[in-house]
């Protein structure tokens, strides 16, 4: 099959690279590859740290998708940060949240370690005032950017960088012949938060602020924290001494810019949960959107036009969705199977009762 794919993110190149092997004829088109969500994420490989009430399908499919990781990195000679990721409260109330999100695990039958500080701090010694939390051994994380690079030195020369052909361009507008397909060619649209009409409705755009921050004091593991009622992050990357701290969410237009109130918000957040991060460095601050759906689920399979797939919506779990994303898309466009709970026509039934 001749399969064009419309985007270089981490879920298009993942797409491209499941497909090239299993021998279809792939072409790539972005003219920025790797520049959008997929630059600013952390790589939380956390289905357990993102379960939440409500999401019992996200959760089922972010459990497969971690269970595809170690062979995904393997063949992209990517590591895996396998400490597991530790969940905490800072006060009293922050620890309820933590534990209603145990509640969830318990129903999706996830294993976790419930811990009091004590315990909490021989996890992750540099913890601060934490009054509880948890250990999830199974959430691990993995550096995005490598990921992306491992990609495109896979996908080589099958990506173009032609602006002119069916993308988003910065306006948020699309080319016209969005939709008009070569004999038998399928285009798939994995095209972030910018999909193109009459697909765009589908899609809506969170922006998150990502801080990355130089550190002498190492973070052994990742942490999430509830800090008086706000969500935080903290990942290391174990092959230098930066962590990546986030993430703002707002549903917000304008520049992709960092505001100083996000910043700070994350900052004060990371620096209670560990305050060695007081003499930390800033190396960078990031700005991007991430690609939300009415129900949070992702966009996989076919739409109302025959030979148009989607790869998109993924939202907070592109980097842990993307080899699931690849095998779902690549089953569909090889035997037409869809997965019911992701299948993009499901907004379009909605609507026609």
């Amino acid at each position: 099959m001749r399969v064009r794919i419309l985007g270089a993110g981490i879920v298009g190149l993942s797409v491209a690279d499941e497909l090239i092997r299993r021998g279809h004829d792939v072409t790539v088109v972005d003219p920025a590859p790797g520049s959008g969500a997929s630059y600013a994420a952390a790589g939380m490989l956390s289905p357990a740290g993102e379960a939440w009430h409500g999401e019992e399908d996200l959760t089922r499919l972010c459990l497969s998708s971690l269970s595809l990781w170690p062979a995904f990195a393997a063949r992209l000679g990517v590591p895996i940060h396998t400490r597991g990721t530790v969940l905490a409260g800072v006060d009293a109330g922050d620890v309820q949240q933590v534990e209603r999100q145990l509640a969830v695990l318990d129903l999706a039958g996830v294993s976790y370690e419930r811990l009091v500080r004590r315990e909490l701090l021989a996890r992750e010694p540099g913890l601060g005032r934490v009054a509880g939390g948890a250990y999830l051994a199974e959430d691990h994380s993995v550096d995005p950017r490598a990921v992306v690079a491992a990609l495109l030195d896979r996908v080589g020369d099958r990506v173009g960088l032609d602006t002119d052909s069916f993308v988003p361009h910065e306006s948020g507008s699309t080319d016209e012949s969005a939709g008009r397909l070569e004999t038998n060619t399928v285009t798939v649209i994995a095209t972030g938060t910018r999909l193109p009409d009459p697909y765009s409705s589908l899609i809506r755009p969170v922006r998150g602020d990502v801080v990355r921050l130089r550190t002498q004091e190492r973070v052994e593991r990742t942490v999430r924290a509830w800090v008086h009622g706000e969500q935080v992050y903290v990942v290391p990357r174990t092959e230098s001494d930066e962590v990546v701290v986030g993430a703002t969410s707002e549903e917000r237009d304008g520049p992709l810019l960092p505001t100083v109130e996000g910043v700070w918000r994350l900052l004060d957040s990371a620096r209670r949960v560990l305050p060695a991060l007081d003499r930390a460095s800033v190396v960078e601050v990031t700005s991007r959107d991430r690609p939300g759906t009415a129900d949070n689920l992702p966009l996989i399979g076919p739409t109302q036009e025959p030979g148009v797939v989607l790869a998109a919506g993924a939202y907070r779990n592109g980097v842990l969705l993307a080899p699931l994303i690849a095998q779902l898309v690549a089953d569909h466009i090889e035997t037409g199977s869809v997965e019911p709970a992701v299948d993009p026509r499901r907004f379009r039934m909605k609507e026609d009762g």
